[in-house]
């Protein structure tokens, strides 16, 4: 013991980023062999890990990441809200979400990045936060020619959204990616099933249909009356979870397709909202 330097500690405390108690009785378990002694600490955050593993996780953050014409979101849960305001959680998941821009998020629990493997990642993260942290999901897009992808995640970091807006025309991009950041906050501040009516998961519309008519039936009017008011009701639903037809919260005299039309007349383009993707806690 009387070799392990307080020089040799705080080395291998910034290195590591474990505390310098346990770093201190790695190196005196490994006889002051640095390598070693970054090896014990890390079998030791394995052991934490798996011990907590089993742990709920409610909380959580999403976190955004872009390049150019790319961009990655990922959704990580951990146990507490007090965990997911930590500043050393908020750094984790913009680095998960930065490599996960690089290596994708399929399989990503799974993947290496330039960074290391990922899962090593989540159990250095996990011995110093002290709670269970899991990925839960995540989307990596790349966007075609003449296409731009925006993003909004919400102050609080619970609702993250990408939208893709595609021109007919090569025009200003940022002018584009402004655009489609504008409906990402439209987006993440509505229920959007769906970009148009053609759109919509015909087993969702059925399910809507079935509970209109049982509600409807309810009020004991005749089946033909019954009928005209679910077909009224049904048209009332689809453009109400429509993103088109729905109107722009930032200009709530628009719809979205007549906010689109109006910023493609001024690039002159024809702009088109070709995919999105909202996740939240």
């Amino acid at each position: 013991m009387s070799n392990i330097t307080a020089a040799m500690v705080k080395e291998l405390r910034e290195v590591t980023g474990a505390g310098m108690m346990d770093c201190k009785k790695a190196l005196t378990e490994c006889s002051g062999d640095f390598e070693a002694a970054k090896e014990f600490l890390r079998k030791k955050g394995q052991a934490i890990a798996n011990k907590k593993s089993s742990r709920e996780t409610k909380e959580g953050s999403i976190c955004i990441s872009e390049n150019d014409n790319k961009a990655a979101l990922v959704k990580i849960a951990c146990e507490t809200d007090f965990v997911a305001k930590n500043d050393q959680f908020k750094s984790f998941i913009k680095e998960m979400a930065d490599q996960a821009l690089e290596v994708g998020t399929e399989n990503f629990a799974e993947k290496t990045s330039s960074k290391g493997s990922i899962k090593e990642q989540f159990v250095e993260v996990i011995s110093k936060l002290g709670e269970n942290i899991v990925y839960l999901e995540g989307v990596d897009w790349e966007a075609p020619a003449n296409s731009v992808i925006g993003s909004y995640a919400h102050t609080n970091a619970k609702i993250g959204v990408l939208v893709e807006v595609a021109a007919d025309q090569a025009v200003d991009t940022d002018a584009v990616k402004d655009i489609a950041r504008n409906i990402s906050m439209h987006i993440a501040a509505s229920q959007v099933e769906a970009i148009k009516e053609e759109d919509l998961d015909p087993a969702v519309v059925d399910k809507e249909r079935k509970f209109l008519i049982e509600q409807a039936r309810e009020s004991g009017k005749p089946e033909n009356i019954i009928e005209k008011m679910v077909e009224g009701r049904m048209v009332k639903y689809k453009r109400e979870i429509c993103l088109l037809y729905q109107n722009f919260v930032k200009e709530p005299d628009k719809t979205i397709e007549q906010y689109l039309e109006g910023a493609g007349k001024d690039l002159g383009a024809k702009l088109t909202v070709n995919r999105f993707y909202k996740n939240q806690f």
